[in-house]
C-alpha cells in the first residue's frame, strides 16, 4: 500500500485550497456523502470550503495526505467540540479521498494519522457522523469506531429519500 506524508494544519495557499475544493467536488460527484448532493461544481463547495478553512489552525485542524507527487490525496477536518466541557475531543468532519485513489488503503491511513494527530493534541476520543444507506459505518467500525446513536430519517438527500444520521466514537488510548 502506498505511503502518504500527512500534513497537519499545512499552509493554505491559493494552490492547495483549489486542490482540496476539488477533490471536494470530485468526491461529491462519486457520490460520496460529504455535505453535498450530485452534480456540484467547484463553485457550489467554495462558499462552504472557505468558512471550513476559515477555522483552521486555531479552533479546528486540518489534515491532508499527500501521495507521492505532492498532490493532495485525501484530507479530513479535526473539528473543535465547541465548549471547553468538551476539549477532550474532537469532531471528525469532512473526510475525503479523492476517487483516483480510492481501494488503496488510503481513507484507513488518513483515520490512523487523524487518530495520531489527535492523541498529539491531547484528544481522548473522536466522533464522526454518517449519512445511512452508505455503508460507510462498517468501514468506521472496522477502525475502532462504535455506533452510539441513530436519528431516523435526519438527513434530506432528495424528497422521498431521508437517511439515517448515525453518530460513531472512537475512545483514544494515549501513545506509549
Amino acid at each position: 500500500m502506498p505511503e502518504l506524508r500527512f500534513v497537519t494544519d499545512p499552509e493554505l495557499t491559493p494552490e492547495l485550497i483549489d486542490e482540496l475544493v476539488g477533490c471536494w467536488t470530485d468526491v461529491s460527484n462519486a457520490g460520496g456523502s460529504v455535505g453535498f448532493v450530485p452534480p456540484v461544481t467547484a463553485s457550489d463547495i467554495r462558499e462552504t470550503a472557505d468558512a471550513a478553512f476559515a477555522r483552521c489552525g486555531d479552533l479546528d485542524h486540518l489534515l491532508v495526505g499527500f501521495d507521492a507527487e505532492g498532490r493532495a490525496a485525501c484530507w479530513l477536518i479535526l473539528g473543535d467540540a465547541g465548549s471547553w466541557l468538551r476539549a477532550h475531543w474532537r469532531w471528525v468532519l469532512r473526510v475525503m479521498v479523492h476517487p483516483k485513489h480510492q481501494g488503496r488503503g488510503y481513507g484507513a491511513q488518513l483515520m490512523r494519522a487523524a487518530a495520531d494527530a489527535s492523541r498529539a493534541m491531547g484528544v481522548e476520543a473522536l466522533h464522526l457522523t454518517v449519512r445511512g444507506g452508505t455503508g460507510t459505518e462498517r468501514f468506521y467500525t472496522g477502525l475502532g469506531y462504535t455506533e452510539v446513536g441513530r436519528i431516523p430519517r435526519a438527513i434530506r438527500v432528495a424528497p422521498g429519500d431521508d437517511r439515517d444520521e448515525i453518530y460513531m466514537v472512537s475512545h483514544l488510548s494515549p501513545l506509549p
